[in-house]
């Protein structure tokens, strides 16, 4: 209970005929049970006397926060109507008329375990009308107040992602819960890949609009950041082409409805792939700042990532499972045994600019969750250099880029941990949602028994970076240069080709120019496949946000009496 001089409401209330004591302040809704007296023997000795006995939510305090209150439901109605539904029950009707009359009930975010969130309900009756309109008045004048919530979306429906349940998913989990909370919806149902990046580039009216959602996979999330990035850029007139221009952040939230096959954006940011659990973060309005990195090729933009740049392995896994996708997510499955036992390295030059003067290495032991003070501390730090880092990030006569020539299994940037249910460590842990950097992490050449002990780490307890052939870097920039590549007909990859390889390496390892092995892979962005090799990567700190507010903290969960859980 708070102090007096804070509430805006202190009250008796009942709940399911129990008494409570509630309270209402700025920032909490709370609500106790009334302790009943022992029950006083006079004809017994003192000491035999058991005391009261006591009902498990006895004394317990339920408090929850004024932001995750999701909206009040006035009885008044829905009994009235009742109460002229049959006339032989009278005055039984008249009764439960006049105390339903009375009575409000509180919708409000529910924690449980696994991230998950639940929108559970609990019902006051007040004593007096004057008492219920007051209590009512009072939290929807608070849930008015919250500015950062949105009243009206524009929502893209991917029908054919995952399984195919993204309309489903929408229709009987999230839209029920939006129009509970007040909030509108324009809904457009896609029909066509690229169709929510192109709608967005240019029909959309983005200022009738307090934030974006996608219900579907990271396909679908791609395609929105996309859209949404570009027409911001072009709206303030700036070109995207250009590799060393900073890029303006977007005024809308983007929300994320989990419905495909893979949602590793999802999971990285809200710590399950529950999609009621999505739209209560959408519904709550909250905000997570997110990196994106913009990927050129010869002052050519090529796409945005916000998760994995991967060349090497995890470009070849996404190369041969493209011709298997009517199998699923099996596919990928497959394609990472086949790719393992080819083994193929590519050799090349890394390029990059380290991140100085920030907080936190990618092999520290503390990772991002909700309220970094990492992301925090630079991303404040970024934003007063950048105007010199503009000026001085081209400038390699400063020493400060550093250059790394090699054979290479995989070369891998990482913008979050890339973490999901297979591997809920990631390909780098200690990785941030908004810090301004990427973990570049260079796997140099090695056996096949190596690279299986570095890949098993990923899903155990060992540090995966603690093995002499694999090196991580956090970096603000880096440049990828292909050694057998020279020319831009050469960077354009023949997927046809590609399909030519066989399963097993061929003999011939140590001359990949003699064509016995391909002299290139192709990069794996954020799941789909850049059409060049030699790339320009740059980060851009928390160029958008999120309905999110990342991973939070695991708390003690007690077998509390709530009402109930929808």
């Amino acid at each position: 209970m708070e102090r007096p001089g804070r509430l805006l409401l202190l009250s008796e209330l009942r709940v399911r005929n129990t008494a409570y004591d509630v309270s209402l302040s700025r920032s909490l809704l709370t609500w106790k049970r009334r302790i009943s007296s022992p029950v006083y023997h006079p004809f017994r000795p003192r000491f035999c006397v058991p005391s009261f006995p006591r009902r498990p939510d006895s004394g317990v305090c339920h408090s929850v926060s004024v932001s995750e209150i999701i909206s009040v439901r006035e009885e008044e109605e829905e009994n009235s109507s009742r109460q002229r539904d049959d006339g032989s029950w009278k005055k039984i009707k008249e009764r439960e008329g006049k105390d339903c009359r009375q009575a409000f009930t509180v919708l409000y975010v529910e924690r449980c375990r696994q991230h998950r969130w639940r929108c559970a309900e609990v019902t006051f009756t007040c004593p007096e009308e004057a008492l219920y309109q007051r209590w009512v008045s009072s939290i929807r004048e608070q849930l008015a107040s919250i500015t950062s919530r949105p009243k009206h979306l524009l929502v893209y429906i991917n029908p054919y992602g995952g399984k195919r349940q993204g309309k489903h998913i929408y229709e009987q989990k999230v839209a029920p819960l939006f129009a509970q909370a007040g909030v509108s919806t324009h809904v457009i149902v896609t029909e066509y890949a690229n169709y929510a990046r192109d709608h967005l580039r240019t029909e959309a009216e983005l200022k009738k609009f307090d934030g974006v959602v996608c219900v579907g996979g990271d396909g679908m999330f791609s395609e929105i950041i996309h859209g949404l990035i570009w027409r911001t850029q072009i709206d303030g007139s700036v070109d995207p082409n250009c590799p060393d221009q900073t890029l303006l952040p977007s005024s809308l939230h983007i929300g994320i409805i989990p419905a495909g096959s893979t949602d590793c954006i999802c999971f990285a940011t809200v710590g399950t792939n529950d999609p009621v659990t999505s739209a209560l973060h959408i519904i709550v309005g909250d905000s997570q700042p997110m990196d994106v990195c913009s990927v050129h090729h010869n002052n050519t933009f090529l796409r945005y990532s916000v998760s994995l740049l991967g060349y090497g392995f995890y470009g070849d896994v996404l190369t041969d499972s493209e011709r298997k996708r009517w199998m699923g997510p099996a596919r990928y499955d497959l394609s990472g045994v086949k790719m393992f036992l080819t083994h193929h390295y590519y050799e090349g030059t890394v390029s990059y600019l380290p991140a100085r003067g920030i907080v936190g290495t990618p092999r520290d032991a503390a990772k991002c969750r909700s309220g970094c003070v990492v992301c925090q501390h630079n991303g404040q730090l970024l934003s007063k250099r950048a105007e010199n880092y503009t000026m001085d990030e081209d400038s390699e006569s400063d020493g400060e880029w550093r250059t790394i020539r090699g054979k290479f299994l995989a070369i891998n940037a990482a913008s979050m941990s890339c973490a999901c249910p297979r591997s809920p460590k990631g390909l780098s842990p200690a990785a941030h949602l908004a810090d301004g950097t990427t973990d570049l992490i260079l796997v140099r050449k090695c056996s096949r028994f190596d690279f299986l002990r570095h890949l098993l780490r990923h899903t155990s307890k060992d540090d995966q970076f603690d093995l002499t052939f694999v090196e991580v870097h956090r970096v603000r920039r880096f440049r990828f240069t292909p050694r057998y590549c020279q020319s831009d007909s050469d960077l354009e990859l023949d997927l046809r080709e590609n399909g030519k390889r066989q399963i097993f390496s061929q003999i011939c390892r140590d001359h990949p120019a003699c064509g016995c092995a391909p002299a290139y892979s192709s990069w794996n962005c954020d799941g789909e496949i850049l059409t060049h090799t030699a790339i320009d990567v740059r980060v851009h700190c928390q160029l958008i946000k999120l309905f999110a507010r990342g991973i939070e903290e695991p708390t003690v969960f007690e077998d509390l009496t709530n009402p109930c859980a929808i």
